[in-house]
This record gives C-alpha cells, structure tokens and sequence, in this order.
C-alpha cells in the first residue's frame, strides 16, 4: 500500500466550526416578519480519504437537534418563543433528537495544491426521514488540517416538518431554508 493509500481520519474541532441555517418569511405580512438565523450549536463530525487522491473518502456528521439557536439580535421573549416553537413545533426534537448525514459518494477536482471543490452526495436524516442529499463545498487540506466550507439548500416538506405561520396565516416561513458551512477539522493521530 502506497503513502496516497492510507486512509487519514479527521474530526470536526466544535467551536470554531460554524454551521447557520436561514430561514426566510413569506406572506402577506413578510415585510414585517423576522427571517432568523439559526446557529448550530451541539454537533460531531468525521472525514476519512486518503491524502492526494480523496479516495476512499467518507464524511459523518450528527447535530444534537435541540441545541438550535437564534442568533439574530432580538428580545428574550421573541427569541425563547422563536426557539420553542422550533424545537417543540417544527424540528418535534423530543422525538427526533438528532440530525445526521452520511455521505455514499465523494468525487473532487483538485484546484491547487491544497485545494478541492468536492461534491458530497449522501443521506440526511431529519425529523424522521432519511433522502439523498448533495453538497457543494470548496476544501482546503493541510497538514494536520481540513477546512470546508459552502452553502446549500433544504426544504422543509420534503422531510415532514410543518411550515409555521403567525398571524392568521399572514406570516409564514417559506419551505426552503440556506445552510451555510464553514467547519474545521484536524487530523487524528493512530
């Protein structure tokens, strides 16, 4: 086996990885309504490849549902209401506690010596359902460290989570939501 052949494992460093989800108003009051970020908080990850070649490469990454925050500046009141409502109402994170996605297929382009745009298919399991999901992400390896980081999109339906509305139904959030990306991960020893 070739010094390209061995498998190298990474892991997620929590704090310094960043993950946000964006969900936006719809509606006849959206103009007034609030579009919160949504911050990530409690998460694991792994990634194994083999250096050069990204072959062999898997990703896992499993998120503690409830530890969901808001993070826009807004008052306590609306930010515990906006938190309930999507713990208890939408993600229901007493009964699907976690989120995970686990990747089936890897392919990469290298772009530079250190850097790949990598297409990351694989399954996400949230609230209850599992379907395949495709990644984008540019990726940068050093040494003892990986970097990733990109955007995509989800709907909400698509995975059984009710769209909540305010309002009479004047104030909704629409379907799709952006996650954003950005996490670091460093190379693990034996």
């Amino acid at each position: 086996m070739s010094a390209t052949d061995t498998v190298v494992h990474y892991r997620m460093v929590a704090g310094v990885s960043r993950c946000t989800v964006r969900v936006c108003a719809a509606g006849l009051f959206s103009s007034f309504g609030h579009n919160p970020t949504i911050a990530v908080r409690g998460y694991t990850g792994e990634a194994f490849f083999s250096p050069g070649t990204l072959r062999q490469a898997s990703v896992r990454i499993s998120i503690q549902s409830a530890t969901l925050e808001v993070t826009d500046d807004v008052s306590q009141k609306d930010r515990r209401e906006i938190e309930s409502t999507m713990r208890q109402e939408v993600l229901e994170t007493s009964t699907y506690p976690e989120i995970v996605f686990e990747s089936s297929l890897i392919s990469a382009n290298k772009l530079s010596d250190y850097g790949y745009t990598v297409n990351v298919t694989g399954n996400l399991t949230l609230h209850g359902v599992t379907r395949s999901e495709t990644v984008n992400a540019q990726v940068t390896l050093m040494v003892d460290t990986l970097r990733a980081y990109g955007e995509f999109s989800l709907k909400q339906t698509d995975y059984g989570i009710k769209l909540v509305s305010v309002a009479g139904g004047g104030l909704k959030v629409k379907d799709e939501v952006k996650v954003t990306f950005d996490i670091i991960a460093r190379k693990q020893e034996g």
